[in-house]
């Protein structure tokens, strides 16, 4: 199913995705990597203000490359999620309600989406010059010094992702390969 959502992504946005739906995302989302969660988690561990509130927020995965001229942003495909496993119940835990990422997730981030109503979406991986033509703005945040990895706030309109773990914890990442499995039988 095709579902469409504007930030911020609340809980009743969440709980109406399906693992499986195909979702197309518009307004504001960040973009934060391991090195930015690291960052924002040291944060939160020291009770400051975190750069951007992650409340009802998307982040996605992301180290784009620059822009060429008259673009917001360069390539922008998803990166390896499993690196933003060890933050990600934090910002969670603070509200955060969507991930854009690529790969599995840990069991303990898993058992975080359920217990905080989240959902994590995938991007296709390659298709990182495809996903830009979606961001239309793209603006460095917080921590500059990371270079491609600082936080950026972006604009986006309908950026195609696929819903991996919904509220439920229902993972495609299983379902589907058991479903693949049967269907080879």
């Amino acid at each position: 199913m095709a579902v469409y959502i504007n930030t911020p992504f609340t809980t009743d946005d969440a709980k109406r995705i399906k693992a499986g739906d195909t979702v197309y995302i518009s307004g504001t989302i960040y973009t934060a990597r391991d090195a930015a969660h690291k960052r924002l988690c040291e944060l939160v561990a020291q009770g400051k203000e975190l750069p951007f509130d992650v409340k009802d927020a998307v982040i996605y995965y992301v180290g784009p490359t620059p822009p060429k001229p008259g673009m917001a942003i360069g390539s922008a495909g998803p990166t390896t999620s499993y690196r933003m496993d060890a933050y990600a119940p934090t910002l969670m835990d603070l509200g955060l309600r969507g991930m854009i990422g690529k790969g599995k997730r840990s069991v303990e981030v898993v058992e975080s989406i359920k217990k905080n109503g989240a959902v994590y979406f995938a991007a296709i991986g390659g298709a990182g010059a495809l996903l830009s033509s979606c961001i239309k703005e793209a603006e460095v945040i917080a921590y500059e010094d990371l270079g491609a990895e600082a936080v950026r706030k972006l604009r986006v309109e309908n950026l195609p992702v696929v819903a991996v773990i919904d509220t439920e914890g229902t993972n495609l990442y299983e379902t589907g390969r058991k479903a693949y499995l049967e269907s080879q039988k």
